[in-house]
């Protein structure tokens, strides 16, 4: 299985090394063959999951397989994934899920389960971390991954060791990724988003600025659609606009981004895969309602619902703030946050509700609001959230309880017990993340 530096192609499916193309997988005979004259020298990866969290409901429920689905909340809510069927229609994730539903109305809704999600980047990240220790998560779905010096270990080049890496996660998790390989983060970061879902697409030294040149602007990471009107301004619409500027002209029309831009733009990449573990910089939790709400002791019971959920992941992940949030977005969609810092850093949804309830109460002057939430940072370990305190003898007590019934609701459900203030029950949709 060996590939020597001359080989120039493979199957994406297996790793083979095959001699004539146009002949298919000689070991497995899939057509889809990989060619590149540097395949067998490349080492740096991305690996991205295709349409993550529908492909998660589509292998949990085959039956959802031959039709249009989109992962999300209620009619009020948000687009969390949509699988290629849908996206074939126009749906996005972020998109509202009413323009989702009305884009396509014959799909099949299914609400965002968090655990499940979970588990499988789970499995999928321990897969990549047998296959190299050079891995750099980005988030639950998508890793860079650094395969120099594992050509002896795999028996393989790291371009046959992602198509096995690839067939293992589809085998394994049941899911497919697609894998840009090149010979930086930034090269393989697009690569990868190029002939998705299971796509192997390869950029190398000598092409790669004849790869970047015709694409638009917006392929370069980190160019979202403010900073795409931004060098739509100035005239720069493609990359190869951008390649034909010297970076100190950039640094003069866009600051220390211009001249980012203008690097990435030539291919130029110099940042390596950082295997230090990511510690997320906030954690938030929000619900978008069904119908408008202006009433405070309503809002106060959503907004303990959001507490809980957001304890909770604080809770799995290890991980406290002692900066609260309070999210609130009206009924016309304006948007105000409302922060409070505490003494010590928490992971106690008592002590969240506490810190951000006297601003609500602020905000509750009659407003019709859509979406309530709350968000945490200023992170640190969980070890080092909620300490004794003298000042308040039952403070541990109250954590202590806290923590049991977390026990219980993961045993039992989230519906198994609650407090007094969780009147109302569920909320209609959730949507908690870590960032």
């Amino acid at each position: 299985m060996n590939m020597p530096p001359s080989i120039r192609a493979m199957c994406q499916d297996c790793g083979a090394p095959v001699m004539d193309h146009a002949q298919g997988c000689p070991d497995c005979g899939s057509p889809r063959i990989v060619t590149h004259p540097e395949l067998a020298t490349l080492t740096i990866a991305h690996v991205d999951c295709d349409a993550f969290y529908a492909a998660v409901e589509i292998r949990d429920n085959p039956a959802l397989a031959d039709g249009p689905v989109i992962v999300g909340g209620s009619v009020r809510g948000v687009v969390t994934s949509a699988c290629y069927k849908a996206r074939a229609f126009g749906v996005r994730s972020a998109m509202p899920m009413g323009r989702a539903r009305a884009l396509c109305p014959d799909a099949v809704i299914v609400k965002p389960d968090g655990r499940k999600y979970a588990k499988a980047g789970k499995q999928v990240r321990g897969l990549m971390e047998q296959t190299t220790p050079a891995v750099e998560p980005v988030s639950i779905d998508e890793a860079f991954l650094d395969l120099s010096g594992t050509q002896r270990a795999h028996n393989a080049t790291p371009a046959q060791t992602l198509a096995r890496l690839a067939a293992r996660i589809a085998d394994q998790v049941g899911i497919t990724v697609s894998v840009g390989l090149s010979y930086n983060k930034s090269l393989a970061k697009i690569a990868s988003d190029f002939n998705k879902p299971k796509g192997f697409v390869v950029i190398g030294r000598d092409d790669a600025q004849d790869f970047l040149n015709p694409k638009p602007v917006r392929i370069i990471w980190g160019v979202g659609p403010a900073q795409e009107r931004r060098l739509h301004a100035a005239g720069l619409r493609t990359v190869g606009d951008i390649a034909a500027r010297s970076p100190e002209d950039m640094r003069e029309l866009f600051g220390g981004m211009g001249t980012k831009l203008a690097h990435l733009a030539r291919g130029e990449d110099n940042r390596q895969v950082n295997t230090a573990r990511h510690q997320a910089k906030s954690a938030s939790s929000s619900t978008t309602f069904g119908s408008d709400h202006a009433d405070f002791e309503t809002l106060k019971s959503l907004l303990w619902g959001q507490c809980e959920t957001l304890a909770r992941r604080l809770k799995r992940a290890d991980l406290g703030g002692r900066s609260i949030t309070l999210i609130l977005k009206s009924s016309n969609f304006k948007v105000q946050t409302r922060s409070k810092t505490i003494p010590d850093p928490t992971q106690l949804a008592e002590v969240i509700f506490q810190a951000v309830l006297p601003k609500l109460l602020e905000a509750a002057d009659g407003t019709k609001f859509r979406l309530i939430g709350v968000r945490v940072s200023d992170m640190v370990p969980g070890d080092d959230c909620d300490p004794p305190t003298p000042f308040d003898p039952s403070a541990a007590r109250r954590a202590q309880i806290e923590r049991t019934m977390d026990d219980v609701r993961a045993k039992l459900g989230t519906r198994a017990i609650s407090k007094g203030l969780n009147l109302p029950g569920r909320t209609p949709y959730s949507d908690a993340e870590l960032e």
